[in-house]
């Protein structure tokens, strides 16, 4: 079974998302995109320049979508079947992704997700009174 690797970065300067990180390379020329799919102009020389750089904060493809198609990366907001509101976690002790007190093993299999935001872009989990964290 081929699992997909592949990352995106918060920029905490310009507050916004590029993605296909792990493509950059010199001069980039068109590997790295902004979130509705064009080339982003930036200077990082290879996908290091972003894991060593403060601006950035990367996170990492689950492997998995939400009900909607949607891919599922570390820091986003799901909500679950029965509307419970959760983040999207790694978790070195295990070495795996989950979600409140669930790993995606458990989850991707037969769990109803959906994406519904990020913990840049959306505040987090809010207010929202059913929500949990890792």
């Amino acid at each position: 079974m081929k699992r997909e690797i592949k990352f995106r970065a918060w920029d905490k300067v310009y507050e916004c998302y590029l993605y296909d990180v792990q493509n950059a390379y010199d001069t980039l020329s068109g590997c790295v995109k902004d979130k509705n799919g064009e080339d982003a102009g930036y200077d990082e020389e290879c996908f290091a320049g972003f894991l060593d750089n403060d601006q950035y904060v990367v996170e990492q493809y689950t492997g998995l979508k939400d009900k909607n198609g949607r891919e599922i990366y570390e820091g986003d907001i799901v909500k679950n079947e029965y509307g419970k509101v959760m983040e999207v976690n790694y978790d070195p002790r295990s070495a795996a992704f989950g979600v409140g007190d669930y790993y995606f093993g458990t989850i991707g299999s037969g769990k109803i997700l959906e994406v519904i935001g990020n913990i840049y872009e959306d505040g987090g989990l809010g207010d929202n009174k059913n929500s949990t964290t890792n």
